[in-house]
């Protein structure tokens, strides 16, 4: 009873920042993301009478204690759907920069979820398996899809209604998405508590609920349009947003460096130099630059220019879960 799958992570283009549940992972707002081809997680599960507890192998060392319990507690809930109590063994290679603002939870419990259902013999949906890996971390469920896609916030108490679904595949527009590495550490402030944080204490908060199921509409209208100049637009306000809130938080949280902001005023210039180029970031430092194929390698150069810029990554609209028997 042994499957292995692959996940590419996402980013998100309309945020999701929040949970109104926080055992079931249910998201205060909807949200919208686009999976990305450079990052990714590769994970075998394993599940054998013969194992007497479970054990977690990351990047081919023994998981820590905090990073072994995540997944053991999500392997419970499989378990769970699946009428099983057998271990398991996890082997998972994470091509992530981990808890740096990339979303690595993303690939990593929707690499989870879809090699430890498949491994139990569970044959399910791709809306299914998105609910399902949102109980591990809420954006894995968008990474179960290619391209672009949202992920529906519902209003169910049991979450039923919560699940991701694709509105435009990765071969239907492509857009170059550049990951700028500012830093590799991991961050102080974890998306969780972050989340949790800003929800509970920032008066902001409101504000961003009154606003984002807006730009949501507006953003999947530029999508099916292949209106880039409006997706920008409404990206980069989203994003700017979300950490307002944040800093309205008590106490404050504050995930950006002074790389950040450098790559942020970088953008500006461009854009006032006649270049369509767009930026959004996550819980993290790192900026993620959203651009035309045709301006990718101007962006880039100028990009690496920067004095804080460690690295960038050219990304394109990745693939949803694949297997590998």
């Amino acid at each position: 009873m042994k499957a292995t799958a692959i996940a590419n992570t996402n980013i998100a283009l309309i945020k999701y920042w929040g949970k109104r549940d926080e055992t079931l992972f249910l998201p205060m707002n909807s949200s919208l993301s686009i999976t990305l081809d450079s990052f990714f997680t590769v994970t075998t599960v394993e599940f054998s009478k013969s194992f007497y507890k479970d054990i977690f192998f990351l990047n081919e060392l023994q998981a820590t204690d905090k990073e072994s319990n995540k997944a053991f507690n999500f392997l419970n809930k499989v378990r769970e759907f699946a009428g099983t109590n057998l271990h398991a063994r996890i082997s998972s290679e994470n091509r992530v920069p981990t808890a740096a603002g990339f979303a690595s939870s993303a690939s990593g419990f929707a690499a989870l979820a879809a090699a430890a259902t498949r491994a139990l013999g569970l044959q399910l949906s791709e809306k299914e398996l998105s609910m399902i890996a949102r109980q591990g971390s809420g954006s894995a469920c968008r990474s179960i899809y290619g391209g672009f896609v949202e992920w529906q916030k519902g209003i169910r108490t049991d979450g039923k209604d919560s699940f991701a679904k694709q509105i435009l595949n990765e071969k239907a527009w492509d857009i170059s998405v550049l990951s700028v590495l500012l830093a590799a550490e991991q961050k102080k402030v974890s998306s969780t508590e972050g989340m949790k944080r800003t929800v509970e204490t920032s008066p902001f908060y409101t504000g961003w609920l009154n606003t984002v199921e807006k730009d949501l509409e507006e953003a999947k209208e530029a999508i099916n349009s292949r209106d880039f100049e409006k997706l920008g637009i409404i990206v980069e306000a989203n994003t700017m947003k979300m950490h307002a809130t944040m800093l309205g938080a008590k106490p404050p949280i504050l995930y950006w460096q002074r790389g950040t902001i450098d790559v942020i005023q970088h953008i500006h210039k461009l854009r006032s130099a006649g270049i369509y180029v767009y930026f959004t970031i996550d819980a993290g430092p790192n900026v993620k630059v959203l651009c035309l194929p045709e301006d990718e390698k101007i962006v880039y150069e100028s990009l690496l220019s920067l004095k804080d810029v460690q690295d960038v990554i050219i990304c394109h609209p990745g693939s949803g879960i694949k297997y590998f028997e």
